[in-house]
């Protein structure tokens, strides 16, 4: 193999992994249409889905929504919660095992979180930048 070719395929494996671990995904926090907030701190937003915070600068309670899975799910975790996917899990679980929380409700894609948060009053979530979000509303997050 020449030496050229070899730095060509390690670089693009490289850059592959990059967009594998969700590093350069633009993300939407969105809630119903109905809240009246129209930003949000990027702490407060950790705090939401941490389940240690539960309304927002309205007063609007709010309930975490999350696509589980996916690079969608992985930048979120690397931006927001500063957590790996099985860490959070057994956060979670030591929240609902102490009784101070339940698990979030988990959805399979960016349109469910969408849906699910456009029925339901209290619903929060993120999705892509690129997701269909006309039926909610996005926060601006500061």
């Amino acid at each position: 193999m020449r030496p050229s070719f070899r730095f060509l395929l390690v670089a693009s494996t490289i850059g592959a992994c990059n967009t594998l671990t969700g590093a350069e995904i633009d993300l939407k926090i969105i809630v119903n249409a109905t809240v009246t907030a129209s930003t949000i701190s990027s702490d407060d937003v950790a705090r939401i889905f941490l389940i240690t915070k539960t309304s927002l600068s309205d007063g609007s309670h709010v309930d975490p929504v999350i696509e589980r899975e996916g690079p969608t799910y992985r930048a979120f975790l690397k931006k927001y919660i500063g957590k790996t996917d099985s860490a959070l899990t057994v956060y979670y679980r030591r929240l609902v095992f102490t009784g101070k929380a339940g698990m979030p409700t988990t959805l399979k894609s960016g349109a469910d979180v969408v849906a699910c948060v456009a029925k339901c009053k209290s619903a929060i979530g993120f999705v892509s930048a690129d997701t269909n979000t006309s039926d909610v509303k996005i926060l601006v997050v500061k």
